[in-house]
């Protein structure tokens, strides 16, 4: 069986070349190769037209130079890894999203061409997450939060079945980084109880925090135990889950969250809180698909 590559998205922009450097040190950790894509229909449309002259000439020159940077950048940071380029005349989200389903994982930067620099994902970047086959990685964040310093993996931690599939992922990417994890699961107190857990009219209630322990304990109970060495942080917050994931992520090298497959098979599921972590997140984020059914 052929090993998956770890395939990163590049359109020429600061946040593609940073996220070809952040895969290259991953295609190393993992032991992948690494595969860059532009997706671009620039060669289809001036194909039309026509195929020589001046204005083909350049953009043909700014493709082949965006691509020879990207793969200058990935050469330095990893030369030992196995890299290979490809441009397709697509659009760049089906081309990714196809290209997902043979890949270990998508890496794409948080901002591509012509955005302003800011905390908001890009359009094409969430297009991409949305519609992945397999787990989209975004590379965003603070500098510090890209050179895995911090040896700590944060996984987001519901009441949801593809959530084993989220630690799993989160486990690997722990082991290889030699880095601890960090489960985070929020809980929110019932309205009228007070801190005991118990209603202050009525009958009383099991306590949330007890609640949200056991639904941590269950959802990393199958996952961890396959990676047994790993140190394991498990933290129940009060609040909201996305508060709880952004705040534990500010010191971790990686953020990991799951979502739901669409019953119509069109992609995933992006809620509040996966969208509020891709848009604002202080580290890279990885989203991972549950499986089907």
């Amino acid at each position: 069986m052929m090993e998956r590559p770890l395939v990163v998205g590049i359109d020429g922009s600061r946040s593609s070349l940073r996220a070809v450097g952040w895969a290259a040190d991953e295609a190393a950790r993992l032991g992948l190769p690494l595969r860059l894509l532009h997706a671009t229909l620039w060669e289809s449309y001036e194909g039309l037209t026509q195929s020589c002259g001046p204005h083909y000439a350049e953009g043909q020159e700014a493709v082949d130079q965006l691509v020879a940077d990207a793969l200058e950048r990935a050469g330095r940071r990893a030369p030992d890894v196995r890299v290979t380029a490809e441009v397709l005349p697509e659009e760049t989200v089906p081309a990714l999203r196809r290209a997902s389903a043979h890949a270990h994982a998508l890496v794409v930067g948080s901002r591509g061409r012509g955005t302003l620099t800011g905390v908001l994902l890009g359009s094409v970047s969430l297009a991409v997450t949305a519609s992945a086959a397999g787990p989209v990685i975004v590379v965003r964040g603070a500098p510090r939060n890209l050179d895995a310093g911090f040896k700590r993996v944060v996984v987001g931690v519901g009441g949801r079945p593809e959530v084993s599939d989220a630690v799993r992922f989160a486990c690997a990417e722990a082991t290889a980084r030699g880095a601890e994890i960090e489960a985070v699961h929020a809980w929110r107190q019932p309205v009228g109880a007070n801190a005991e857990g118990s209603l202050l009219f009525g009958a009383a209630v099991p306590a949330s925090e007890a609640g949200a322990r056991r639904t941590l304990q269950t959802a990393l109970h199958a996952p961890i135990g396959a990676h047994r060495r790993l140190t394991v942080r498990r933290e129940t917050v009060e609040g909201t889950a996305r508060k709880a994931l952004l705040d534990a992520a500010e010191a971790a090298d990686l953020l990991v969250v799951g979502a739901r497959r669409r019953a119509d098979g069109r992609g995933l599921w992006l809620g509040r809180t996966v969208r509020e972590v891709l848009h604002r997140a202080p580290c890279p984020v990885a989203v991972v698909p549950g499986r089907a059914g």
